[in-house]
């Protein structure tokens, strides 16, 4: 890319005398031209791909006004939207389509992964509020937190930044599709407590990035509520990340995937992913009015002066942040325009395309073999080249185990090279799983079956001789 870039007269290297308007140009083309093409029917590889054409104009929007949202002085308007986006978004995960607004706090923030990391900020201030003046003290508080072992790694990140530590995220067993076991959580609560330490929390999952799976939601919950008495009365915070599959709860078909979520403390969803909505747009709320702002406050004074008009309106002492983005505007007219209808409809056809795609799959005479059913939009499979055809997963030796984890790797290099599909593949270790494809329909728009089938058929004719 360098040399592309230097050979056009363009370096990527910074030097001391500004562009000319034609370098300028060229640059731009340049950039464009070596970029993936997140809006092409084949890319199938990340949990976003297409953009809302309205929810661009957002976008646009929100970079002309350049305005900050921690003060409702600065952005009266884009502070109010964003609260608007974040009642409906309670509403919808709460269940809750009652006259009154229920009870809850939340925030647009920087994505699923900094959403997880207040979900647990949040939680170690109700389990003991007195850490953000003293810090952690293993000696005397030693808290422990749980999510499962196919839980975004964001989770461990969070530990880390906490303090936590990744030694006290204490990670439980899933099932064979990638959900939360409850009674392995049960039993690794009922561990801790015996070990002298404090759970707190439990990060379930909507949708997982690899299997898609949903926890049991309201299983885990009960499950955490049998541990209240032996923790001396305070209850364990359970947080959804719902980063990838909690748009399910807009869906009356795919709801039934969010039973129990509504139970949890908190919750977090990404419309930047399933919905086309442009990077980035993650929102996180709480049914704890007030937590953000008691867990985070830092009460600048030259910010957030409580004798100034509408002081009370100010968002940003809740936050980490200080500089932030109007994020909620691009939701917001975009949800304006579609509706809830809308936003269903596509929830539905990327949950549908998924069901299509194990379908051809499962008919393609042994060609591709499904890794587990499909979860969510994620389709997991194996490609099997006609050397190793008939491949039995209940009977394959271990060299037809080895030989099929080269494929995926050597197949994606190929189409790669062709500047054909884009897919990810992975091995889940822990679950036996050798290298698979991952294909992922996110914002389904673009996305037709003929683009599917046709892209299985080429895969074929590329792997004849591997």
């Amino acid at each position: 890319l360098r040399s592309t870039f230097a050979a056009a007269g363009v370096p990527l290297e910074f030097e001391s005398s500004g562009w000319s308007p034609t370098q300028l140009r060229q640059a731009v083309s340049l950039v464009l031209d070596t970029s993936a093409k997140t809006s092409s029917p084949l890319f199938l590889n990340q949990l976003y791909a297409g953009v809302d054409p309205i929810a661009l104009a957002g976008e646009w929007m929100s970079a002309t006004l350049n305005s900050n949202v921690h003060t409702f002085e600065v952005s009266p308007t884009l502070t109010e939207i964003e609260k608007s986006c974040l009642e409906k978004i309670a509403r919808c995960w709460l269940n809750d389509d009652g006259e009154e607004a229920p009870a809850h706090d939340g925030l647009f923030v920087p994505g699923g992964s900094i959403s997880n990391l207040y979900s647990l900020l949040l939680a170690r201030d109700r389990m003991d509020p007195t850490i953000r003046q003293k810090g952690m003290d293993r000696s005397t508080n030693p808290l422990v937190a749980f999510c499962s072992d196919s839980a975004h790694y964001s989770y461990k990140k969070s530990a880390i930044v906490t303090g936590l530590g990744e030694d006290n995220l204490i990670e439980v067993q899933s099932d064979a599709n990638g959900a939360m076991d409850p009674a392995a959580l049960r039993e690794a609560i009922a561990k801790s407590l015996k070990e002298g330490k404090r759970p707190f929390y439990v990060g379930t999952t909507a949708g997982t990035t690899v299997l898609g799976a949903f926890d049991p939601f309201d299983e885990i919950v009960s499950v955490c509520n049998e541990f209240t008495e032996l923790n001396g009365g305070k209850k364990l915070w359970v947080h959804v990340d719902g980063a990838w599959g909690g748009g399910a709860m807009l869906s009356p078909t795919q709801k039934h995937l969010m039973a129990g979520a509504e139970l949890a403390d908190s919750f977090c969803w990404n419309p930047h992913k399933m919905l086309g909505i442009p990077l980035q747009c993650s929102a996180f709320v709480t049914r704890h009015q007030g937590s953000l702002q008691k867990a985070n406050s830092a009460f600048a004074e030259y910010l957030f002066q409580p004798d100034k008009n509408n002081a009370g309106a100010d968002l940003g002492d809740r936050t980490i942040q200080c500089g932030r983005k109007a994020d909620a505007l691009k939701l917001w007219l975009s949800w304006k325009a579609r509706g809830d209808e809308g936003f269903a409809k596509c929830i539905d056809r990327s949950f549908g395309l998924g069901k299509f795609m194990q379908s051809e799959v499962e008919t393609s005479d042994d060609k591709f073999i499904m890794v587990r059913d499909s979860q969510c939009s994620n389709v997991c499979f194996w490609y099997i080249p006609p050397r190793l055809r008939p491949f039995n997963p209940k009977t394959a030796s271990k060299d037809q185990w080895a030989e099929l984890s080269k494929v995926a790797p050597k197949m994606k290099n190929l189409m790669q090279d062709k500047g054909d599909a884009m897919i990810g593949f992975q091995p889940i270790t822990d679950k036996g799983l050798v290298n698979f494809f991952r294909l992922v329909l996110p914002s389904p728009r673009h996305v037709t079956e003929l683009d599917l089938r046709e892209l299985l058929a080429r895969m074929d004719a590329y792997g004849q001789d591997f």
